[in-house]
């Protein structure tokens, strides 16, 4: 069934929702362009904000932006609609990442449009997390959610979190020595408290959380040596729970789907009442990223370091306004 024309108001809506999504340093590396004639929506990558440090090879914008397209397509559901995606539809094109035609209808009880209350829940928490176990039937759930999206999620065995903990005590030690590394991690960690009117990309003082105090632990600190006014300092978890996301592949399109991928799990996570945080570091350096891999394991590549449990929400981290990212034709 063909679906109402869309109006600038509710393509605005879908757009907040996606711009939800989580990114690398929170940089929202993202733009869409809304074709009215055409009812397509297209997803599109903003290459100035780019991470050519951190993510020379651009895997987390992609990823980034794959997240998006899956909060796009949530919302979509949630409002009656169908988001028929077409991928990297122009190899001429590189920045066109995927066009979404939003025409169609689906039910109201499409399993998408029961996770879009999470969209507005979910926050990266940088916090300490209980040690209390989570239960086998939700990180089932956890593990399908990504099979749905052609990915795999892996809870790995102790002696392989461990080894996991230590690559990114590996990564730490390397960022800190690579000032561009660092300069580009402090350009959007922003160490002061956020006053007067506050940036709306980045990462503020106030989703640091607490530093580390104790165990190692799989969180990053975008302190890196500064000072933080007012931060503190807590234990966090002795044996934290973490999940391996990855795919059979590793092209432009796998980043894409594993992005989709891990917005859904994440979202479910929140469903579930998990919170959650992300651990890229040691996925940053081609020579550690390999090493993450569980060779157990079926998984090709592995695109993110999931870390998940039960404790406090954290704090919000701002967003562009969508008249920043939305073009209307």
């Amino acid at each position: 069934m063909i679906a109402p024309p869309l109006d600038t108001t509710a393509v605005t809506a879908l757009v907040g929702d996606a711009t939800a999504a989580p990114s690398q340093h929170n940089v929202q590396p993202w733009r869409f362009r809304f074709l009215r004639e055409s009812g397509v929506l297209q997803l599109r990558a903003d290459l100035d904000r780019a991470l050519p440090q951190t993510d020379p090879d651009r895997r987390n914008l992609y990823l980034g932006c794959g997240a998006a397209l899956f909060n796009l397509r949530v919302a979509a559901a949630a409002a009656g609609r169908e988001a028929a995606v077409r991928l990297l539809p122009d190899p001429a094109d590189p920045a066109l990442l995927a066009e979404v035609d939003l025409t169609g209808t689906v039910e109201a009880d499409d399993d998408l449009a029961l996770l879009h209350p999470a969209i507005g829940r979910r926050h990266t928490s940088r916090l300490p997390f209980s040690e209390e176990e989570i239960p086998d039937a939700l990180r089932d759930g956890l593990c399908g959610a990504a099979r749905r999206e052609d990915a795999h999620l892996a809870f790995p065995d102790a002696w392989h979190v461990r080894s996991v903990l230590d690559l990114v005590q590996d990564a730490e030690g390397r960022e800190a020595r690579d000032p561009g590394v660092r300069g580009e991690t402090a350009r959007w960690a922003r160490t002061e408290p956020a006053g007067g009117t506050p940036a709306s990309d980045g990462i503020p003082a106030e989703a640091f959380g607490p530093g580390r105090w104790g165990a190692d632990s799989p969180v990053r600190d975008f302190a890196a040596g500064r000072s933080v006014p007012g931060r503190g300092w807590a234990p966090f978890e002795k044996n934290p729970h973490i999940a391996l996301l990855g795919t059979a592949e590793d092209r432009r399109v796998d980043w894409l789907r594993a992005g989709q991928a891990l917005e859904r799990v994440l979202l479910q996570a929140t469903a579930d009442g998990l919170v959650t945080s992300l651990t890229s570091q040691a996925l940053e350096w081609p020579e550690l990223r390999w090493a993450v891999r569980d060779p157990t394991s079926a998984m090709g590549h592995v695109q993110m370091v999931i870390r998940l449990g039960y404790g406090p929400e954290g704090h919000p981290t701002p967003r562009r306004p969508v008249s920043e990212v939305l073009e209307i034709a």
